[in-house]
């Protein structure tokens, strides 16, 4: 008797849950898009498979994810593991600024500040757009556009592997702004890095270049984007490609310093950005997966990401409460300090005044916040 290897009804289950309600086209959104298959040596198509694009479309405030884009990221990586054509999932963001800086600092500060309840709900789904990546059923590719801060360094590290314009970013933001980077930078660094290196990092808000992380093998490559009027390709000016040791410290991959940097910047914003290199690179990454046994591939991704699972399983839901309760204290004074700075020129609180009113032992009341908050411009 003859197997029968088709369903009876020839009809497939479908294992989706969501539809396409999270997505959108307008920024602030989560765009989800099915593409086809490319060979990169050929440039044709392949029928019936595809890879899976996540957009982070919030280009005007850096790529910061809102309540709505979150959702939006969990419904794709679903949609994207769900799907029997698909290859891969490419995720990245809108235009040449920025992946992603985390979360959206005006809706936290108008809306999450002193709501803890609410925060601790949010939380649980920015733990469940973590969990989507690292749950994802086919590898997850960050192509990194741009600046990746704060919490899209943390979604993006979350990822299988990262392709990075040249000039993107990357770093933590949040002891400056009231929050800390337990949203998973502090459970993956320190498998990627030293200790002392992760610890930096991770407190510092150092921001270190695309060819810094490939040199610390924390990005797989970091590929130019950007064409001067001769349509040669040009590396990103602000930061050292040229040298490896400078004063007995490495150099290679660090920004540029003072006024070079200054001045490299203002070279930067003078070249075009060409995304061949970087997407040419994309393919062939994703034509290499192509042409492996999938279930042996995501078998050996899975066996990668217990890794990173270990500790941010460990640590998540700790986090999300702790986070929500801080929402109460720095968290607000650091978010309404990034969303006032239009009105006072600065992103920050007075930190001096505030570590002395603490050594004081001050309340924290009115009086503190109104001490170390900015004044408004004249």
């Amino acid at each position: 008797m003859a197997l029968d290897w088709v369903p009876r009804d020839n009809v497939l289950k479908d294992h989706q849950i969501f539809g396409d309600e999270h997505f959108g086209t307008e920024p602030p959104c989560t765009i989800f898009e099915k593409k086809p298959l490319v060979n990169p040596n050929t440039g044709e198509t392949i029928d019936g498979l595809y890879t899976a694009w996540i957009t982070l479309n919030n280009p005007d405030q850096f790529g910061s994810y809102t309540t709505e884009m979150v959702k939006g990221v969990i419904a794709g990586m679903h949609k994207a593991s769900m799907d029997r054509s698909m290859v891969a999932t490419i995720f990245t963001g809108t235009g040449d600024r920025a992946f992603c800086t985390g979360g959206n600092t005006k809706e936290y500060a108008e809306y999450y500040t002193k709501r803890p309840k609410e925060y601790a709900d949010y939380m649980d789904l920015f733990s469940g757009m973590v969990d989507g990546i690292l749950k994802s059923r086919v590898p997850v590719i960050c192509r990194c556009n741009g600046m990746r801060i704060a919490g899209g360094q943390e979604i993006g590290q979350a990822c299988d592997l990262t392709i990075a314009a040249d000039t993107a970013g990357f770093g933590q933001a949040g002891t400056r702004h009231g929050s800390t980077p337990t949203g998973g930078s502090s459970d993956f660094l320190p498998w990627n890095l030293s200790m002392e290196q992760a610890m930096w990092n991770c407190f510092s808000n150092e921001m270190w270049s695309a060819y810094k992380m490939e040199r610390l093998g924390l990005v797989t490559k970091a590929i130019p984007i950007k064409k001067n009027d001769k349509g040669e390709w040009v590396r990103d000016p602000r930061v050292i490609t040229d040298k490896y040791v400078e004063n007995g410290e490495i150099a290679y991959g660090e920004f540029k310093k003072g006024d070079e940097f200054k001045q490299a910047t203002g070279t930067l914003k003078g070249l075009k950005t060409d995304w061949s290199l970087l997407d040419d690179f994309i393919n062939r990454v994703v034509w290499t997966i192509t042409n492996l046994m999938p279930l042996c591939v995501m078998m050996t991704v899975e066996s990668i990401r217990m890794k990173k699972k270990f500790f941010w399983d460990a640590t998540k839901v700790h986090s999300m409460y702790w986070l929500a309760a801080n929402m109460n204290a720095e968290a607000w004074l650091g978010f309404n300090a990034f969303n006032t700075s239009d009105l006072t020129g600065t992103r920050t609180i007075d930190f001096i005044k505030y570590r002395q009113l603490i050594a004081q032992g001050h309340q924290y009341d009115e009086e503190l916040m109104e001490t170390v908050f900015a004044k408004p411009k004249k």
